[in-house]
Formats: C-alpha cells, structure tokens, sequence
C-alpha cells in the first residue's frame, strides 16, 4: 500500500493509494496516526 503525506494550508494530509485516511496539524502527528492505521491494517 502507498501511504502519501500532503502539506495543505498549513495542515496535513494523509492518502492509502489515493484514497483520503485522515488530516493532522504536524508531519508528526500524522507520521503517529499512520503508524497507528499500520499496526491496526497488521493485526
């Protein structure tokens, strides 16, 4: 699966193969959140 992180107006985007997952205020945030929708995808 590709995961995609995208700045827009000062929040971030994330993207599973083109398909929106969710937004978060800071690159880390959503680095978090995808390492969280990885493990839960791996469980």
């Amino acid at each position: 699966m590709r995961w995609d992180i995208i700045a827009i107006r000062g929040h971030y985007e994330v993207f599973a193969d083109g398909r929106f997952l969710f937004s978060a205020d800071t690159k880390a945030e959503a680095m978090e959140e995808l390492e969280t929708w990885e493990d839960a995808l791996i469980a």
